[in-house]
C-alpha cells in the first residue's frame, strides 16, 4: 500500500451551473490539487492499450505524416529496416502521455524535456505508461514548477519512450511562498 494519497478525486470540482445532486458527484479524471499537495516520488501506472491500424492511420492523416515508414506497407516490408510499419513517434508520445494524464484545473503545461524515442512501436503493439513525480520548486508569485517523468512501455515492460513534463501549478496559499520564488 502506498503512503501517498490518491491522485484522482482528491477534491473534484463542484460547478454551480448544474443541479446540486449532479454537482456533488465527483468528476471522473478531474482534480483540483495544488502545488502544496503534489508529492515527490508518487507514481501512477496506466491501463494498457493496443494500438490499432485504424487509429494509427487516422493520427497520421490528421498530422499529415505520410512517411513510408508509417504509411506504406509495401515499402515497410521490402525496404524498411524493421520489415513492418511503425507507429509514428508523435502518436506514441500522445497516446502514452494520455494514458496517465489527469485533468488538474490548477496545473498548466510548461513544456517537455528529454523526449526520447527509445525503441520502435508497431501496429498491434500494446503500450502502458508510468508517471513519476520527480521534483518541484517555487517559481512564480502564484505558481510553482513541478516535473514528472513519463515512461511508455510496450509488451511486457520494454521501454519505448521517455520524457519529462514540466507544469506550473497554482499555490493553495501564495502568501507561504513570498520571498521564495525565482520570479
Amino acid at each position: 500500500m502506498s503512503a501517498f494519497s490518491p491522485t484522482v478525486g482528491v477534491a473534484s470540482t463542484h460547478p454551480a451551473d448544474m443541479p446540486e445532486a449532479h454537482a456533488e458527484i465527483p468528476v471522473w479524471n478531474s482534480e483540483n490539487w495544488f502545488y502544496e499537495d503534489w508529492q515527490v516520488g508518487h507514481k501512477i501506472r496506466s491501463l494498457r492499450r493496443t494500438i490499432a491500424e485504424g487509429e494509427s492511420h487516422m493520427f497520421n492523416a490528421l498530422v499529415l505524416d505520410i512517411h513510408p515508414y508509417v504509411q506504406d506497407q509495401m515499402f515497410a516490408e521490402k525496404e524498411d529496416i524493421f520489415g513492418r510499419r511503425l507507429v509514428a513517434g508523435a502518436f506514441v508520445f500522445s497516446a502514452g502521455l494520455g494514458l496517465v494524464a489527469t485533468n488538474c484545473i490548477n496545473a498548466f503545461s510548461y513544456g517537455y524535456d528529454r523526449l526520447r524515442f527509445i525503441k520502435p512501436v508497431f501496429i498491434g503493439d500494446t503500450i502502458y505508461s508510468i508517471r513519476t513525480n520527480l521534483d518541484k520548486k517555487p517559481r512564480y508569485r502564484d505558481m510553482g514548477l513541478i516535473r514528472a517523468s513519463y515512461e511508455v512501455f510496450k509488451g511486457e515492460g520494454e521501454l519505448v519512450l521517455y520524457c519529462e513534463h514540466l507544469q506550473t501549478v497554482k499555490y493553495k496559499n501564495p502568501a507561504d511562498f513570498v520571498g521564495k520564488t525565482e520570479k
